[in-house]
């Protein structure tokens, strides 16, 4: 009898305890002028697109041209794919655009890059759980580093501020897809980071 007691009291302590949130947020950084933006869709992240603007300078001397390796290059805007269907575009659509197809089962898990807080994110890093990276812009100035709190937890929203020329700060939202659209009402999880030989590979068009 004593023993049912303490079995008794030990479960009902256990569902007293809180349950842990399974969402987080990496606040943004940047300067944050410009308009607010969220994005939004339902289901999983499966595509990409970043654009870039490349400001080059070249300067005439003596009869040649000399590139500015300093050059302000900057997201200019940024598009995620939620299932089938595009957000919209936030931001601009810049001089260079970089695209990521994620595969079945793979997932953002990591957010990172570079910026000037004076204007704009000059560098921005998106790495899935199989090891993929898709990056654009310059690594010049601050960097930052966003990743999910808990454990299989995978990027849901993108949010920040942007203006007439492009993203000048930026956020990430963390947390589990539900799968209810899929047939089921579970809330799935991504696996860890594989980390292959070719892991650190930057490519303009992933697939």
């Amino acid at each position: 009898m004593f023993l049912i007691l303490v079995v008794t009291m030990f479960l009902a302590g256990c569902l007293a305890l809180p349950i842990k949130d399974p969402y987080s947020y990496s606040s943004a950084v940047g300067q944050g002028g410009g308009t607010p933006f969220a994005s939004y869709g339902e289901g999983r992240i499966t595509g990409v697109r970043v654009w870039e603007t490349n400001n080059y300078y070249y300067y005439y001397y003596y009869y040649y041209y000399y590139y500015n390796y300093n050059s302000n290059n900057y997201i200019s805007g940024f598009q995620l794919r939620y299932g089938n269907t595009w957000s919209p575009v936030f931001g601009n659509e810049g001089s260079v655009k970089q695209v990521m197809e994620l595969f079945n089962d793979e997932a953002i898990v990591e957010v990172s890059g570079k910026y000037n807080p004076a204007d704009y994110i000059c560098y921005l890093v998106l790495t899935t759980n199989m090891g993929r990276t898709l990056s654009a812009g310059l690594p010049n100035q601050i960097s930052f580093n966003f990743y999910p709190t808990n454990m299989g937890n995978e990027l849901r929203i993108l949010s920040g501020r942007f203006n007439g020329a492009g993203i000048t700060s930026i956020g990430a939202h963390w947390g589990l897809v539900d799968m209810e659209g899929a047939g089921n009402s579970t809330l799935e999880t991504v696996t860890p980071i594989f980390r292959g030989k070719n892991s650190n590979s930057h490519e303009a068009s992933i697939r």
